[in-house]
């Protein structure tokens, strides 16, 4: 019985620091879980950031639907994807103080673990699935909506969120233009800090655009941003 008050009162605590997460657990050892991350030991928070991330998708696909009343599926989808991306999500945990709350092993405690996004982002889905086991689909929805009302209120539109590459193909294809043809020209640097540099050869354009990133889909991005940024100057002369 000590051990059971024991763990509640920490659960309480924990919830309390938690701020914006409105539940009481009824089995704390779930939330101990979910803020226990694999450094630690077994049991730790995978699984229940599994079943957190699907519960988590599911909520939020629910919202947008309600919300966005006229977005097509597409639109849909990017706006999802902007909400339950991992930059999103270690905001939120941020905001929660969750790295004070997340249990580390040493060597994940000594680096800065509890700053890490990946760290905080699966700590807060294994957080909302804690909460569907122990209270059900209401109450993971419950939290979830409370978090994720806000900044779905703040987004801007579906438009905007379409990365670079596909802005460039339909705006080509808008204008009955061939699509860009993209092209490594460059790689070098060390396994753990690689630099890729890449052309993007657009119809309308004689010379190839260039950027460099850490990653040759980071590379891609940034060329057709350059010119995406090249086109719209053309337009405006």
């Amino acid at each position: 019985m000590a051990r059971v008050d024991k763990a509640l009162i920490q659960t309480r605590t924990l919830m309390r620091s938690l701020a914006g997460i409105e539940f009481e657990f009824r089995r704390p050892e779930l939330l101990s879980q979910a803020l226990t991350h694999r450094s630690l030991g077994n049991p730790h928070n995978e699984r229940l950031e599994f079943l957190g991330d699907a519960v988590l998708n599911l909520v939020v696909a629910d919202l947008l639907f309600r919300h966005r009343p006229d977005a097509p599926e597409g639109d849909l989808s990017r706006l999802r994807a902007r909400l339950v991306r991992e930059q999103t999500l270690a905001e939120i945990a941020r905001e929660l103080s969750l790295g004070d709350a997340v249990r580390l092993g040493p060597g994940e405690l000594k680096s800065g673990g509890f700053l890490r996004a990946s760290i905080l982002s699966d700590a807060l889905e294994a957080i909302i699935g804690a909460v569907y086991l122990d209270g059900g689909y209401a109450a993971a929805d419950q939290v979830v909506s409370t978090l994720m009302l806000p900044r779905l209120q703040q987004l801007p539109d579906a438009e905007a969120l379409k990365d670079p590459k596909t802005r460039l193909q339909e705006l080509l294809q808008s204008r009955g233009l061939g699509l860009p043809v993209y092209e490594v020209v460059e790689e070098h640097g060390q396994d753990h800090n690689r630099r890729f540099t890449v052309h993007c050869r657009v119809p309308q354009m004689e010379q190839p655009l260039e950027a460099a990133a850490g990653s040759r889909r980071k590379a891609e991005q940034a060329a057709a941003r350059v010119a995406l940024d090249q086109i719209a100057g053309q337009s405006r002369s």
